[in-house]
C-alpha cells in the first residue's frame, strides 16, 4: 500500500473532477504502463479502480479523472463531496488489466465519457512512441467531455475525433472507422456499457478477430437476481460446507465464516478475487474473464459469480 496526498483537484468537465496524487514522503511512485488502474482505499472503508490518465513515464505524480455517478454506490460520491486537497488516502500499486498490444501496427482508440482516462494515457503513450493512431472520444455534450483541452494541444491532436451527441453532424460512424479490419490493427475501448458494445458488435459485424479487441469496463450490467436459489461450497483445504444463500454472495458467507478473499471491485470486473475452482460448475457473471476462460469452469470471481451445480469445490 502506498500513502499518498490529494495535491491537486480540477473540475474537468460536469460532474468530473481530476485528482493528482504524489507520495506523502515525496519518493517516485512505481512505475505503470498505459491501461493501468490503481485501488483507492476511501475513508468509510470502501475500495474503488480509478485509471492512471497520466503520462506513463511521469513518477512524480498520479492522475486519477472521477465522474459523480447518479447511481453511485458511494465511492464516486464520497470523492466528490470528501475528497479535497490535502488528504491523504492509501492507493495500490498500480495494475494493468488493459495493457496495449505488442506489435501491433496501428490502433485504434475508442471512448466514451469518463471513459477518456485510460484511453487518454493510452494515447500518451502511443504518441511518445511514434504508433499509428486514432481517437475517437464520444461524449453527451461538450460541456461533459473531459480532458478536451488537454487533447486538443497535444501532440497528437490531429489524430483526435470528438463525437457530441449535441451536434448530429460529428456522429461517430463506427462501421465506416472499422471497415479495414487487419490483424495487426488493435481496437481498445472504454466507456458506459450500451457504449462498448455498439463498438465492439460493429467491430465483429466488420470482420474483426476477437484477440484484436480490448475492453475495460468500469461498471457492470445488472443481473436479474430473481431466481437466484441456494448452494453450496467447500473449502478444498479444510473440506469445510457453507451454504450460499440466494441473497449473499460467496465471498460474504466466506467472510462470515473467517475465511477472507481479497476483494475489491464488488461486480466481477477487476479480477482481484479470481478463486480456483476443483469441482463443480461456476455460474459466471464477471466481465473480467474472456469467454474462452469462462468456458474452462476452472475458476470464477465469488463476489459476483453463483454455481451451477449443488456444489462448487474451492482451491482455498
Amino acid at each position: 500500500m502506498i500513502d499518498v496526498v490529494v495535491v491537486s483537484r480540477t473540475r474537468e468537465a460536469q460532474d468530473i473532477y481530476s485528482y493528482e496524487l504524489a507520495a506523502v514522503d515525496g519518493s517516485p511512485l512505481p512505475a505503470f504502463s498505459a491501461g493501468a488502474h490503481i485501488d483507492v482505499h476511501l475513508p468509510d472503508g470502501l475500495v474503488r479502480q480509478y485509471s492512471l490518465c497520466n503520462h506513463p513515464e511521469e513518477r512524480h505524480r498520479y492522475l486519477i479523472g472521477v465522474l459523480k455517478d447518479p447511481a453511485s454506490r458511494g465511492g464516486s460520491r464520497c470523492m466528490h463531496e470528501q475528497i479535497d486537497c490535502g488528504a491523504q488516502l492509501r492507493i495500490s500499486e498500480p495494475r494493468n488489466l488493459f495493457p496495449l498490444a505488442h506489435g501491433a501496427r496501428r490502433s485504434l482508440l475508442f471512448a466514451g465519457g469518463i471513459g477518456i482516462t485510460p484511453i487518454l494515457c493510452m494515447a500518451e503513450r502511443l504518441a511518445h512512441i511514434g504508433a499509428d493512431f486514432e481517437l475517437h472520444y464520444c461524449a453527451r455534450s461538450s460541456e461533459r467531455a473531459a480532458f478536451v483541452e488537454r487533447i486538443r494541444t497535444a501532440p497528437f491532436a490531429d489524430r483526435l475525433f470528438l463525437h457530441f451527441d449535441e451536434q448530429p453532424q460529428t456522429a461517430l460512424d463506427a462501421s465506416k472507422v472499422l471497415a479495414n479490419a487487419q490483424d495487426d490493427i488493435h481496437l481498445y475501448v472504454c466507456g458506459p456499457g450500451g457504449f462498448m458494445q455498439h463498438v465492439l458488435d460493429s467491430a465483429r459485424a466488420q470482420g474483426w478477430q476477437e484477440g484484436c479487441l480490448h475492453r475495460e469496463y468500469f461498471a457492470a450490467a445488472p443481473v436479474d437476481t430473481a431466481n437466484d436459489g441456494s448452494f453450496s461450497v467447500q473449502v478444498g483445504s479444510t473440506g469445510q460446507v457453507f451454504e450460499v444463500p440466494a441473497d449473499q454472495s460467496v465471498v460474504q458467507v466466506l467472510e462470515r465464516h473467517g475465511i477472507e478473499i481479497a476483494m475489491s471491485c464488488e461486480q466481477g470486473i477487476c479480477g482481484t478475487c479470481l478463486t480456483r475452482v476443483l469441482d463443480g460448475v461456476p455460474e459466471h457473471r464477471d466481465l473480467f474473464l474472456t469467454e474462452e476462460e469462462q468456458a474452462l469452469n476452472d475458476q470464477f470471481t465469488p463476489c459476483c459469480s453463483r454455481s451451477k451445480t449443488p456444489l462448487l469445490v474451492l482451491d482455498i
